[in-house]
């Protein structure tokens, strides 16, 4: 069945979305059924973390398995090490466990990132978030969309611009210290000027949240590529704007995402206080 937003003159992009949300959805499932109830506090392996390292090993080789089967010419980019260059012009990033923290305490925001490059530009993005029952997705041109289990799938739309006294904005921190101490002056900096700040840990559900108008920004740095592939195609096509610094594009030095009346501003301060260097 062709849904009403699908445009029927570019089966390539609705056939990588299928294939991405069928791998999504099925990683998810994995993850979601194999966590060990008490993962945060015993675990039958070595250690905790090394039970989730295993994980997001499974669910990588998944999709990857998955794409291979149906599309072996493509490539692919892995955050669990998957690496082929491909030959047919489509790259796949993927990032299978997104929010691992999450995931080992228990707590729900975590989520499934796959995204699929053609000529070196993001064309389908998925996000599944099993714990919340949402898939959201995007190819472009067509708009973005979430898919719920509790309302059927609805087009998203990010939230009208507030002033910037309040915007609710998210972002994210390093897991070194050092780096997350000058990362924690730049966002004591940014409270006072915001409604407040939120920390998801899950830099693909933040993009998602800014496309369903939970949040009004985000920004970030240290991401790679399959962190925010996805995620950014669809909080664009939910009509935000993303950048890195002024004139850049989103990078690992800085991803800034927000509605159209926030981006600049938030943009111009994330720029003044530092927030693309250690």
């Amino acid at each position: 069945m062709t849904d009403q937003h699908t445009d029927p003159a570019d089966p390539l992009h609705t056939d990588l979305l299928a294939l991405a949300q069928e791998a999504a959805g099925r990683a998810g499932a994995l993850l979601r059924d194999g966590r060990p109830a008490d993962l945060a506090v015993a675990a039958t392996k070595s250690s905790p973390i090394d039970v989730v390292t295993e994980m997001d090993i499974a669910a990588e080789k998944l999709i990857t398995g998955l794409i291979a089967e149906r599309r072996p010419h493509d490539g692919i980019l892995g955050e669990e090490g998957a690496s082929t260059e491909g030959t047919s012009g489509i790259r796949w990033v993927i990032d299978p466990l997104d929010g691992t923290v999450n995931y080992l305490y228990g707590l729900p925001t975590w989520a499934v990132s796959i995204a699929a490059e053609q000529d070196g530009e993001t064309v389908v993005g998925v996000v599944a978030v099993p714990m919340r029952g949402e898939t959201f997705h995007a190819v472009r041109g067509r708009g973005a969309w979430a898919t719920g289990s509790w309302d059927g799938e609805r087009a998203l739309a990010c939230r009208p611009a507030p002033p910037l006294d309040q915007a609710l904005v998210s972002t994210g921190f390093n897991y070194v210290a050092a780096v997350r101490a000058h990362q924690a002056e730049v966002a004591g900096r940014l409270i006072p000027l915001l409604r407040d700040i939120r920390r998801g840990g899950s830099a693909a559900v933040d993009l998602c949240d800014l496309a369903a108008g939970r949040l009004d920004g985000y920004y970030e740095r240290g991401l790679h590529a399959w962190d925010l592939a996805a995620g950014d195609l669809i909080a664009r096509e939910a009509g935000a704007l993303t950048g890195g610094r002024p004139g850049e594009r989103p990078s690992g030095e800085l991803t800034v995402a927000a509605s159209p009346g926030v981006f600049a501003r938030l943009q111009g301060y994330l720029d003044e206080f530092g927030a693309w260097h250690d």
